[in-house]
């Protein structure tokens, strides 16, 4: 009987001691803990429009000469008593910008050919006259045309073009005949006609343009997730635009165009939610860009990284005591705390957690382990069976390795970003600005996940010298 108690006992000791220190899990208390929502980013960018190539295919497309109806045979008869038919060659256009309007204008040059005859009451009462000219001997005469331009957008994503024709005036007078009978009010009239009829065929052409299926597109690829060179995706999650009302100053078009929208960034490749492009929520103009975004990490890929730095370290704790990390596991329990996993062999084996808050260090730009201590259960096994491994040097080593330094990464992101920032996107289009501020601004240790939400603020405008007009 006593060799069998013997045998129970060491075999309980050897059982205890295969088995290590394996504490219960923490069971961290419910606090009021909770993610707030992400704030709404917004990205307003001005961009300026080089009129130039605009007046360029203005030039190439406008006509270059007009002519009365069924010139040269035909013949333009306003009245009983008058009858002409003239040529007119436009000068190189002049375009005139100021706030939403653009005046298109240009020196016309013009030859009449026409007679008179005699009537009463409407009724002629004498042959026409031999035909006269004017413009031939004495030179072209000189006019000044134009066109009152002025573009306007709805909120519906529709451009409204609206044009004036601007009443010609004269520069040279045309009399004709020897008598020298003026007729340049009824050239003025039959020229005012003309423009006329051109601004009516502009306006079924140009009058009214859907901007939608482009702006579907651009929206489109803004809900596209993007791969972002072995950092994770980005999905931006557009919810509003913006865009003011043009304005012209000098050669250049002005446009402001906003966006509101909630970015984040995860390590897996999340779902694309197409939507449709929404209509533009307001018309003010507002500056620089203000960025929130969630960066959602992985704990398998955060422990991952802890323990490639931790595993197989040794650490001695006395003359004769000592620790070798063989892994450790960073998990959340939606509270403001982390919980640290650490399996562990050398004078003794086993398991312990380890409680600490992760905060930013905005000075140093690093996130560290906040009051990190070992979990009230793995105190009480500790003090019971090892209390050599309840020491203070452990936390501080295993500190020194939780905690991340940023401030390389955001000095490079930071440049980066700024190269971004100022290149040609495509030929024609350069983008310029800077990124003023670049920082984390909470931390939210979820069950599944941890989150850090960024913040970077700056400014970004667009330049446009050329651009494919093709409708």
């Amino acid at each position: 009987m006593p060799k069998l108690f013997l045998g129970l006992y060491l075999l309980a000791i050897l059982t205890s001691c295969s088995k290590g220190i394996i504490p219960d899990k923490p069971s961290l208390a419910r606090t009021e803990f909770k993610m707030d929502s992400l704030p709404e980013s917004e990205i307003n960018i001005p961009i300026q429009v080089n009129l130039k190539p605009i007046y360029a295919l203005a030039e190439k497309t406008v006509d270059t000469v007009f002519t009365s109806v069924n010139w040269p045979d035909g013949w333009v008869q306003g009245t009983c008593d008058t009858r002409y038919k003239y040529t007119f060659r436009r000068g190189p256009l002049q375009m005139k910008t100021s706030g939403a309007s653009l005046i298109l204008g240009f020196s016309g040059y013009y030859r009449i050919i026409g007679s008179t005859r005699v009537c009463v009451n409407g009724t002629a009462i004498s042959p026409w006259t031999p035909a006269c000219r004017c413009g031939y001997e004495e030179g072209e005469r000189k006019v000044n045309v134009g066109f009152q331009n002025s573009v306007s957008l709805t909120t519906d994503l529709k451009a409204n073009l609206a044009i004036r024709t601007l009443q010609p005036q004269p520069v040279d007078k045309c009399s004709v005949c020897f008598w020298g009978q003026d007729i340049t009010t009824q050239v003025m009239q039959g020229l005012k006609e003309q423009l006329d009829a051109a601004k009516t065929d502009m306006q079924k052409s140009f009058g009214s343009y859907d901007l939608r299926p482009r702006f579907q597109q651009a929206w489109d690829q803004l809900n596209k997730v993007y791969g972002l060179y072995g950092l994770g995706w980005l999905q931006m999650n557009p919810t509003k635009i913006r865009i003011n009302s043009l304005s012209a100053k000098n050669d250049s078009l002005n446009i402001n165009i906003g966006l509101s929208a909630r970015p984040i960034v995860t390590f897996e490749k999340p779902q694309e939610h197409l939507t449709v492009a929404p209509n533009i929520t307001d018309f003010g103009s507002r500056q620089g860009f203000n960025i929130f975004l969630d960066a959602v990490l992985n704990y398998d890929s955060l422990t991952n990284i802890i323990s490639s730095q931790l595993r197989d370290k040794r650490f001695d704790l006395s003359s004769n005591r000592y620790v070798i990390i063989k892994s450790c596991t960073l998990y959340g329990m939606d509270n403001e705390n982390l919980i640290t996993k650490v399996q562990f062999e050398g004078s003794e084996k086993g398991i312990f957690y380890l409680i600490g808050k992760p905060v930013y260090d905005a000075a140093t730009r690093t996130i560290e382990m906040k009051d990190l201590d070992f979990d009230i259960k793995s105190k009480n096994m500790l003090l019971k069976s090892a209390s050599w491994l309840f020491n203070r040097r452990i936390i501080n080593e295993l500190r020194k390795y939780s905690t991340f330094d940023l401030s390389a990464y955001v000095s490079s992101a930071t440049t980066s970003f700024n190269q971004q920032l100022n290149r040609e996107l495509i030929k024609g289009i350069q983008s310029s600005g800077h990124m003023d501020d670049m920082k984390i601004v909470k931390i939210y240790p979820l069950r599944e996940y941890l989150i850090v939400r960024g913040n970077c603020s700056g400014s970004l405008s667009i330049r446009i010298d050329s651009i494919n007009f093709s409708f």
